[in-house]
Parts: structure tokens; sequence; C-alpha cells
């Protein structure tokens, strides 16, 4: 990567990978006391907003006149649909579960960077991204105890679909905006159309203002909305979105773990093995080719 020192871009990733990861389980949980739909929303919006408040003083950057149909299309793909796919399918399966067949993500983004963004693709790389997904498959399939949903996996493969074109379509789009209000703005206006959404389609009347949900509601909305996709987009600005993705593989383990401890899902040996996987994976993708070069040269 470039940008980024390699301990910068291991804090950024550290803390990616444990906020996202905390993330499925939390969902899950504030589902006891809300419809997804207004969830999805409310804290996409407070998390949009607080990053509005941060980007204040660089306003002029905004350029929204010349910049709204990206920062529109930017939040369908990356907040609407990622966050709509992902809040709805948690009601049918195990948070565990269900954050597992999303990393299908890192395999469509590798396939996706190689053919739209010119970035490199060789065999080792490739066989990393699919050892990934074997990794998470393992995990998903047979890694937790619960409840399969045709449903729910339909809605994962969504979401995992619409995370990786938006990255590639915010990754492209980079040169002709400010990421600080690329990312405020997308958020900001993801969060007004689920809550627009969700007020026809659900009943605030449904919310229970509970003290746990409000924190549950109010961590997820600064740490993993608002600081992790500006964490998230700084490691792609930074460098390959291939090779960020393929450390985001240990998103789900993070996921599974919390959810085996807080959540009462169970865990298999699948579990072992599918972790396995995905370190083998991490280090294909991101395994240097200089020396090969070098030699041919």
């Amino acid at each position: 990567m470039t940008g980024l020192t390699r301990k910068q871009t291991a804090a950024y990733l550290m803390f990616l990978i444990l906020m996202w990861g905390i993330n499925w389980p939390l969902s899950k949980y504030a589902l006891n006391f809300t419809p997804p739909v207004l969830f999805a929303g409310l804290r996409t919006l407070i998390g949009g907003l607080l990053l509005i408040a941060i980007a204040l003083p660089r306003w002029r950057k905004l350029r929204f006149k010349e910049n709204w149909l990206i920062y529109v299309v930017s939040a369908l793909l990356s907040i609407v649909f990622y966050y709509g796919f992902q809040t709805v399918g948690l009601q049918y399966m195990p948070a565990g579960i269900f954050s597992a067949i999303v990393f299908l993500q890192p395999v469509l983004l590798g396939l996706f960077a190689w053919l739209w963004l010119g970035e490199g693709m060789n065999g080792l790389k490739l066989v990393g991204l699919l050892l990934g997904f074997a990794g998470v498959a393992a995990m998903s399939v047979g890694g937790l105890e619960g409840g399969m949903s045709a449903a729910g996996i339909v809605l994962a493969l969504l979401s995992a679909l619409s995370w990786a074109l938006g990255t590639v379509y915010n990754k492209k789009m980079a040169p002709k905006v400010d990421m600080l209000w690329m990312t405020a703005m997308q958020i900001t206006i993801g969060g007004v159309v689920m809550l627009v959404y969700g007020s026809f389609a659900e009943s605030w009347s449904a919310i229970d203002w509970a003290a746990p949900f409000i924190w549950d509601t109010a961590f997820i909305s600064v740490f993993v909305i608002a600081l992790g996709w500006s964490v998230y987009f700084k490691l792609n600005g930074s460098g390959e979105a291939s090779k960020v993705a393929s450390y985001t593989f240990l998103i789900p383990v993070v996921s599974v773990i919390v959810s085996v401890l807080f959540m009462n899902e169970h865990i298999t040996a699948n579990l072992v093995v599918g972790f396995a996987l995905i370190v083998a994976s991490i280090l294909l993708v991101n395994a240097k080719t200089g020396k090969l070069k070098e030699a041919a040269s």
C-alpha cells in the first residue's frame, strides 16, 4: 500500500476488523427492539451527520452541484442496498452465519477491481481469494449450528454484491471528489432514503427506546459507520482494493467469536478450518512478486 506507513495500515485494519466484526451481533441484538429498515436508516443517518460535522471546515470541497449524482449512486450501492439487505436478512439467520456469507464480497471485489480498476491479477491472488471464500463458506455451512434460510442467503449475497460494486465505484470516483465529503454524503443520503422508506413500510411506535438499544445504536453509528467507513475508504485509497478486501475476510471470524460468546450461537470444528483458509488467503493475496519479476528481468 502507498500513502500509509505499515504501522498506520495495521492499526487501521485492526480497528476496522474489530468494529465491523462486532457490528453483526450488535445489529442482530438491536432487532429485538426495532423494525429493521428504520434501524438501518437511523444508525446510518446519525453516522452521516457526525461526518458532516467533521467535514464542515472543508465545505468548499463538497461541490454538491457537480458531484450530487456520484453521491447518490454511491449511497444506493454502499449504504441503502448494503445495509438494507443486511439488516432485513439478519432476521432470517444467525449473525455469524449471515456475516460469513456476505464475505463473498472480497472475492467479488478482487474480480471487479481487476476488470474495472486495472488492478493486477495473478495465480496466487486468485487462489488466495478463492481460499478466502472457501474459509467463509466453511463457517457458513457448518461453522455454527443454526437455521439456514433461503431468503437469508439471497439477502446476504445481494449485500455482498452491492458492497463490492459500491467499493469499486467509490475508488473509481475518488479523483473527482473529496473522500471525507464522499463518505459523509453517501452515508447521510443512504440514511435519509432508508428512514423515509422505513417510515412508510414500518411503524415508529414499534421501536422500544430502551437504554440497551440506545447505547447499541450510538456505538454502531459512531464506531461502525462514521469511523468504520472513513477508515475503509482511507485504506482503499492508499492501496489495492483487492488487498484490503483480503483482510476483511477476518471480519466474520470476529463476528462468529462474538456471536458464540454473547449471542449463544454454537461453534464447531468448521470454524477452525475456515480460519486457517482465511489466513492462507491473506498471505497469498498479499504475497510480493517482486523477486519473481527481478529474476525474470
